[in-house]
Parts: structure tokens; C-alpha cells; sequence
């Protein structure tokens, strides 16, 4: 078995004095480990960073294999994500949420949206709005996806502020209002027909929404716990938002 593709490089660990097992997400051979050898030498130091895209040559006898991999770096963008807090944690993020995605599964919108979203992490409210949209994509993928087309009330598709946390399904502002304090904030940037940008509080609202459905059908199910950069991520937008 041998393949050769681009992968979001998501982390490593040592092997050995000098090898190391790398793990990549690529668009056709989903998320993938491999073993590296001289991985650890100053030489390829810069290239093994995460969220860097790397050109990956793996191969084995058997596909269930480990199998042992060649890399060559096709994007540099590690340096730019260690220069800010956003970086940093956005980074951190993508990679624990690629970790729910079962090994060798393919999942070439995610692969996409995963390398645009690192590409754009200017500021902590960036980040957020961006992590949150692609959250949604990957509860979908998941098989956990949000309804947030239609009121499940009403049928309504306008007014859409709430999401119901049992059905996952939006409600109008008319039909939510008086059970508010059991229903999940819908803000409006995760809706398709979004016109404006998001302010601090609907991203924080947004991630808590959909942090409610990770937990609850990913992270809860497999005691994998959310990254923790993600919290930190809303505690840095918290304060943001209690700035005057």
C-alpha cells in the first residue's frame, strides 16, 4: 500500500532516539498516522511544526499497518499562528477536533475548511466565529447535525434565535420566547442567510451552542474531553466582552 498526498500536519510523538509517529489529516485519506524517521533532526524541526501543510509519501505492506511516511513541507504557516493568541489556540483546537474523526476516514470538506480556518485566525473574535462555523460542520459529519433552516415549532424560517437542545432543531423568536431559559441562543452568523459580523457576545454564544452538542454526543460518549484550548479560547473572548 502506498499513497501520496497534502496533510494538515496535527501533532507527533517521539519514537525512539530519533523517529517520531506524525499524525496528518489529509482531504482523501481522512486523518492518518505514520512512522517518521530523523524527525527529530534540526533539519526537518521547522517543517514538523502544527498547522503546517506538508506533502506526505506513506507507505506499508498491509493497509492496516502503521506504515512509515516521507514528508516535504508545502506550507509554512506555523511561525504566523505562534504570533498571536488566536494562533495558538486555533491551532490547538482544529487538531482536537479532527482527533473525533475516525483514523482513514475521508473527509475532504473538513480537510478544506480546517486549512482556510487556520489560514484566517487574525484575532481572538475571528478565530472564535470561525472555529464555531466549523464546528458545525463537523457535528454534521459526525452524523450529529443541526436543523437550523426552519422553526420546529412553526415551520417559520425567518426569526430563527433559538435551538432547541433535545432536537437540535432552530425555533422561531415567537414559539421560543416563553421556554427561553431551557433553549440554546442561535446567534445569527451560524445561520446560511447571515448579512453582518458577529460581535463578541453571539460568538461566545455560538460556541456554546455548539460545545452543548459536541459534549453531549462526541466528547461526553468517548470520554474525550473538548481541547482545553477551546475553553480558553471563550475565556479570552469573555474578557473582551467585559471590556467597556
Amino acid at each position: 500500500m502506498q499513497w501520496e498526498s497534502e496533510a494538515l500536519l496535527l501533532g507527533l510523538k517521539p519514537h525512539g532516539e530519533s523517529s517520531a509517529v506524525i499524525e496528518v489529516m489529509t482531504p482523501e485519506f481522512g486523518r492518518h498516522l505514520g512512522l517518521l524517521k530523523g524527525a527529530r533532526s534540526r533539519r526537518l524541526q521547522p517543517t514538523l511544526q502544527p498547522g503546517n501543510t506538508l506533502l506526505v509519501n506513506w507507505k506499508a505492506r498491509l493497509e492496516t499497518h502503521l506504515g512509515f511516511c516521507t514528508v516535504e513541507l508545502h506550507t509554512a504557516r506555523a511561525a504566523r499562528l505562534m504570533e498571536g493568541v488566536a494562533g495558538l489556540y486555533g491551532v490547538q483546537i482544529v487538531a482536537g477536533l479532527l482527533r473525533y474523526l475516525a483514523e482513514r476516514e475521508a473527509h475532504p470538506g473538513l480537510y478544506r475548511a480546517a486549512e482556510a480556518l487556520l489560514d484566517n485566525l487574525g484575532d481572538a473574535l475571528t478565530a472564535g466565529a470561525l472555529i464555531a462555523r466549523f464546528e458545525v460542520m463537523l457535528l454534521d459529519e459526525l452524523g450529529f447535525g443541526l436543523d437550523l433552516s426552519t422553526c420546529a415549532a412553526t415551520g417559520r424560517r425567518d426569526d430563527l434565535v433559538y435551538v432547541s437542545p433535545k432536537s437540535a432543531r432552530a425555533v422561531c423568536r415567537e414559539a421560543g420566547t416563553p421556554y427561553a431559559a431551557r433553549l440554546l441562543k442561535l446567534p445569527p452568523f451560524l445561520r446560511q442567510d447571515a448579512e453582518t459580523a458577529p460581535d463578541v457576545a453571539e460568538v461566545i454564544d455560538g460556541l456554546k451552542l455548539t460545545g452543548y452538542f459536541l459534549d453531549r454526543h462526541v466528547a461526553e460518549p468517548r470520554a474525550q474531553p473538548l481541547p482545553t484550548a477551546r475553553g480558553q479560547l471563550m475565556e479570552k473572548l469573555a474578557q473582551l466582552s467585559a471590556r467597556p
